[in-house]
């Protein structure tokens, strides 16, 4: 039997459990309730800033972001192109066009100087994107915002738990959107949050987030029979409490769970840096790098299909890195991106979970030599 490695693992267990009995016993399972706020509390509170707001999922969060940051249509958005579509997404959700800018070569985060070039008249912001989890050039991008007027939002879906220059994501743009998904360092199973210096922003999500009025928690234990009134149109992008009670726990276990991933990190870069025809991440010194996934760049005479075929065929989790947007059909852009568009054919993730043992990273490692020494992975 072919031994599996996955390409991601949930660290989940009996505390996670004991936390949803909690909840269901409790009585309040729907959104916006009793766990939500005591999670956003504590989240905000690792985060640095005065509040936080528990969603749905990091889509919801950065839609949010962008309504009550004034977004409307017309409008246009600088994108950091290499990322997973909900970015660009978003943008199109506001009813706003994303203008997509070409990213660093090295780090893979939206690159200053064309984010700078992209602004026109019709420019309200940047979102900029922490790729895999390390955060992009914020000094760089506050300063240009500042210069032109424009607001910043850190897509940081990737991130929890990474700093830069000492602070931590979430807490290094005007507003930012988490993402709790399964393959998170930090994971519900699904779930975002949104986050800001400015608890006016995320007061004002907060009622866009329960459909345009405060959530139900707000009239519990009222003496009276208060009737909310709809002034405003809104959505339902909250957690459910069921979530918020799996979250407080993954927040006491993040520490370990980043060192788990460094650890993974540390190995692979040991044991495959000297790999003809790849290049491992690189991890800028004045950033944590929470490592949300190990992305592999190989060299264009490798035939990175190949690769992934034969990896899959030993048991190695793998998947290309995320996506080059201004490439996709929806957009229809005409951005040229030719970082992005390289990176979107060349790279590859390898597993990357905190359950990976030295011997499962050590297999994955050698598997991969033992692929990239055949000739069956060569470009023609």
């Amino acid at each position: 039997m072919v031994r599996q490695i996955p390409l991601g693992q949930p660290t989940v267990g009996q505390e996670e459990l004991d936390a949803v009995k909690a909840v269901f016993d409790s009585g309040w399972l729907s959104g916006a309730g009793p766990s939500c706020k005591a999670f956003e509390e504590e989240f905000a509170a690792a985060i640095g800033v005065p509040k936080a707001l528990s969603t749905s999922n990091c889509g919801s969060a950065l839609h949010l972001g962008l309504m009550v940051s004034g977004v409307k249509p017309g409008d246009e958005v600088i994108v950091a192109d290499y990322t997973f579509p909900a970015t660009g997404h978003s943008v199109k959700w506001a009813g706003a066009t994303p203008v997509f800018a070409d990213v660093r070569e090295d780090i893979w985060t939206i690159d200053p100087a064309a984010a700078e070039a992209s602004i026109t008249d019709k420019t309200v912001g940047i979102i900029a994107v922490d790729a895999f989890g390390q955060p992009a050039d914020y000094d760089e991008l506050n300063a240009i915002a500042t210069k032109h007027g424009l607001w910043v939002m850190e897509d940081a879906a990737c991130a929890a738990g990474a700093t830069y220059k000492g602070k931590p994501a979430g807490n290094l743009a005007d507003i930012a959107a988490f993402s709790f998904h399964g393959r998170k360092g930090i994971t519900a199973g699904e779930g975002g949050a949104l986050t800001s210096s400015n608890p006016e922003l995320i007061e004002h999500a907060r009622k866009l987030h329960t459909y345009g009025i405060a959530p139900a928690l707000t009239r519990e234990g009222s003496m009276d029979l208060p009737v909310p009134s709809f002034d405003e149109l809104g959505y339902n992008y909250r957690m459910s409490d069921i979530a918020a009670g799996i979250m407080r726990v993954q927040l006491k276990r993040m520490p370990a769970l980043m060192a788990a991933r460094n650890r993974a990190a540390d190995q692979y870069h040991e044991l495959i840096s000297d790999i003809e025809g790849l290049t491992i991440p690189a991890a800028l010194a004045d950033r944590t790098h929470p490592y949300q996934s190990y992305v592999l760049t190989f060299d264009p005479s490798i035939d990175r299909g190949a690769v992934a075929m034969a990896l899959r065929e030993n048991g190695v989790g793998c998947n290309f890195g995320t996506y080059a947007s201004h490439l996709q059909p929806l957009y229809k852009s005409n951005a040229v991106c030719e970082v992005s568009a390289s990176l979107f054919g060349r790279q590859l993730a390898i597993p990357m979970h905190a359950e990976l043992s030295e011997d499962d990273v050590s297999y994955v490692a050698e598997t991969l030599r033992t692929v990239m020494a055949t000739a069956a992975v060569r470009n023609a």
